[in-house]
């Protein structure tokens, strides 16, 4: 083989050895077989194209214009003109294909699955750094700068890994990085025959001019053991410095970092983050309404997802395998045949306003019918939208079964499963000793886990002295649960991770739902649910009943029937008929019959509209193609220009997230920085910052422009009226539910926007040049140091922003 061909092979061997630090954070992993196999076409038409007389731009203009054959050909190929080339049908699917792609980078926790859209930015930014190896390294015979690319790759993959990449994966790109520069030392030393190091390795060697390279390393060695030597360095000190992103492949607000079976969860804007917010709205704005056939309105709660994972900083949800959705959703664990299940059926109709990844739905569901993409994550029994699909405007219809346990039976429950005993009773070491002492003095003389449970509730709900106030800080760790013990003053967040928490330390296994209360009933008969209708309460498993809900929140919701010493022990009378509403038409099926055995309910028997049977797996398991894979040590992607759309994720997170403190300095850093990330979104989609203008001009000004909605509308002046407020008010107030205007003017500027536009905003975001100036701003006063010790200024002021440009 001649040189140019072992360092071709070397280049594609340290490509697919540098992107196997990328394989942990997606499963599965059988899309690396196929970009292996792509790459080895692009590199193969590389050195075809080498072989003829050629300029070297052109060679890398043929491959360029191969990989762009490839990939239309894999995921364009119906819309390709001749089913190879890439017409415009097949680039507008490609567009489309890679913003699906970076909205599910955005949203799925690690590891994320293989959606369509990752799936191409995977195998394109293979190929793509594969290139760009390819002719640095070969075609231009420059190896060492070769070394860039295949460190992005490990970079970004140590960056988004929870505590860092592994060290096998770091040493295999930096063995692909020493092995691509060995080859082409061999290269350049073959074509010169024997080196002299032009001096004796040891004394009485040969004389000067005559020593071979048998001896000491020669120059070009040297120098190529202080280049590898100076990439590992930066290899290890740029994942440092790049910002910890939790657990999503991009992890938005509350992402999530549990460790699961497999697939991956979408990392949503946690409720929780604004969930205080909408508390203390001053108007209580309508997210959603409801028709419901269910006979106890008072216990119809709205849940949108379960926090299961304590990690002594906050609760949060654990990473879990998403499936798609079932006709009729499984059994819900541990609920019995002898317990009274009664199905009714709601429609709900979501409000335009509220966009929220999670399907807010009563618990258990049974079945439920809605148009787009949603999955379905089976332990939380919760429905996650897909590719960008949300609770925008949703419509849809849900049967769910309304559980009525005695205490006789929640008293009687049997051992959880060990499993879930395991999981769900597991608290940090950080958790004070108060909160289990609290627990054992509170449950006292209790006989079963029952009895400490309902012990457990009376004491926050009434007995014990708390007092319900949204104003205090809404922290949920260690920390904030012993404080809130002693200080005994909080809201639904506080009441429900506390007594969560206790029961764990009791052995009761315990999670938190987050979602709303019933909501206000209408004159036309609907519900409506607000944003004060906001809600967190605790959930405790009982084997026989399942995941039952507790309300130890006093003033908030209502407590469960089975919970009260006066509790009936009967069951409800069927409810009525819902009344049609706009959201869905009510299904044709018959509720469940009274007379109707509860064992045959259970093994769903009883018609369309019975307890569902435990439905077949819809997953295909792990393919034969992930062993292969992990085998093969291959591949992934996101090289550097992805970095500033990976900038502004983080950079949009931090913002939206910013605590709301206690004095007025950090109400006004929030409220700026809801502003700052309103005129960077309107940047991103075209509409450049003008520092002249005034907050009420500048927010006209991105209505205009950006042909916003009257909603959309709406929300960009709260904002600019919330900075007029802290900025220039005699005494500043804060504003109320930034995070949510920020996220609904988005919306709409992506609405409005064209397709180009879109891709461009998330892609590219113009926005992202606030690093540069940013850098420009710390070189400059760096150089002005500089100029004032030793008198030179000729640097300073390069690269200055402009002057209309800097808000």
């Amino acid at each position: 083989m001649s040189g140019r061909g072992r360092l071709a092979l070397c280049a594609f061997a340290a490509t697919l050895m540098a992107a196997g630090s990328m394989l942990p954070l997606v499963e599965p992993a059988g899309w690396i077989l196929q970009a292996a196999f792509l790459l080895a076409v692009q590199s193969g038409m590389g050195a075809l194209a080498r072989r003829v007389p050629m300029p070297r731009m052109l060679i890398v203009a043929a491959q360029t214009l191969v990989t762009l054959v490839l990939l239309t050909v894999v995921f364009a190929r119906t819309q390709a003109l001749a089913g190879v080339l890439p017409g415009p049908e097949a680039v507008q699917r490609l567009a489309a294909l890679l913003t699906s792609g970076a909205e599910d980078v955005a949203r799925y926790a690690v590891p994320a699955p293989v959606t369509d859209g990752i799936r191409l930015i995977l195998i394109g930014g293979v190929l793509l750094v594969g290139l760009a190896v390819d002719a640095l390294a070969v075609t231009f015979r420059s190896a060492a700068p070769a070394g860039l690319p295949l460190l992005a790759l490990y970079s970004v993959a140590a960056g988004l890994s929870e505590g860092g990449a592994d060290w096998l994966w770091f040493l295999l790109a930096a063995g692909g990085y020493l092995l691509l520069l060995l080859a082409e030392g061999r290269d350049r030393l073959s074509q010169w025959g024997r080196v002299f190091s032009g001096a004796p390795s040891r004394p009485g060697g040969p004389a000067v001019g005559a020593a071979l390279s048998h001896g000491r390393p020669t120059a070009p060695v040297r120098t190529g053991r202080r280049i590898g030597a100076f990439a590992l360095g930066i290899s290890l000190v740029v994942p440092a410095a790049l910002p910890a992103l939790d657990s999503g492949l991009l992890a938005g607000t509350g992402g999530t970092n549990g460790k699961g079976s497999g697939g991956g969860t979408i990392s949503a804007v946690n409720p929780l983050v604004s969930l205080r917010d909408n508390l203390n709205q001053p108007e209580n704005r309508e997210v959603m309404s409801y028709r419901t056939n269910s006979g106890d309105p008072q216990g119809f709660y709205l849940r949108i997802l379960a926090l299961d994972q304590f990690n002594g900083s906050e609760w949060r949800p654990s990473t879990r395998r998403l499936k798609d959705v079932p006709k009729r959703l499984p059994t819900p664990d541990g609920l019995g045949p002898d317990v009274l299940a009664t199905e009714i059926r709601t429609n709900i109709s979501a409000s335009r306003s509220y966009q929220q990844t999670y399907l807010p739905l009563p618990y258990p569901a049974t079945e439920v019918r809605i148009g787009g993409r949603w999955r379905y994550e089976p332990m939380g029994r919760t429905l996650v939208g897909d590719r960008g699909e949300t609770t925008r405007g949703a419509q849809y219809q849900v049967s769910s079964l309304v559980v009525q346990p005695t205490a006789d039976q929640l008293a009687a429950a049997g051992t959880a499963p060990a499993a879930l005993q395991r999981e769900y009773t597991s608290v940090p070491d950080s958790l004070p000793k108060v909160v289990r002492e609290t627990a054992d003095r509170v449950t006292k003389g209790a006989a079963n886990n029952y009895e400490r449970a309902v012990k457990l509730q009376n004491f926050f709900a009434s007995e014990g002295g708390f007092i319900y106030d949204t104003s205090v800080n809404s922290g949920t760790g260690s920390a904030a649960i012993g404080r809130f013990l002693k200080e005994k003053r909080g809201f639904c967040v506080h009441f429900s991770f506390t007594m969560a928490a206790m029961a764990r330390t009791l052995g009761i296994p315990a999670r938190v739902a987050v979602g709303f209360t019933p909501g206000t009933a209408q004159s036309n008969g609907s519900v409506s649910v607000g944003l004060r209708d906001a809600h967190a309460w605790p959930e405790l498993y009982f084997e026989g009943v399942g995941w039952t809900r507790f309300e130890p929140t006093p003033t908030r919701g209502t407590a469960p029937s089975y919970t009260q010493s006066d509790a009936p022990a009967g069951g409800t009378s069927d409810p009525a008929q819902p009344e049609k509403g706009a959201s869905a038409a009510p299904t044709v099926a018959p509720s469940v019959s009274d007379s109707c055995p509860a064992q045959m309910r259970k093994q769903g028997e009883c018609g369309s509209s019975a307890a569902p049977g435990v439905a077949a797996p819809t997953d295909s398991g792990t393919p034969t193609g992930t062993v292969l894979g992990l085998v093969l040590a291959a591949l992934v992607v996101l090289a550097l220009p992805l970095l500033p759309m990976l900038w502004r994720v983080r950079t949009r997170r931090r913002r939206l997230s910013f605590s709301a403190g206690r004095t007025p300095a950090d109400a006004t850093a929030r409220t700026l920085a809801a502003w700052q990330e309103v005129i960077d979104t309107a940047w991103d989609h075209g509409i450049e910052p003008d520092d002249s203008q005034t907050p009420r001009k500048a927010a006209a000004r991105v209505v205009r422009l950006g042909q916003l909605g009257p909603d959309e509308a709406a929300a960009v002046h709260r904002v600019a009226g919330a900075v007029e407020q802290v900025l220039y008010a005699p005494e500043p107030r804060s504003g109320t539910g930034l995070a949510e205007d920020v996220e609904m003017v988005r919306a709409g500027l992506r609405t409005s926007a064209g397709r180009f536009a879109r891709i461009r905003a998330v892609a590219a975001p113009r926005s992202a040049i606030r690093v540069i100036w940013a850098a420009s701003d710390r070189w400059a006063a760096f150089t002005g140091r500089w100029a004032a010790r030793w008198g030179r200024d000729r640097w300073t002021g390069w690269l200055r922003r402009p002057s209309r440009q800097q808000g």
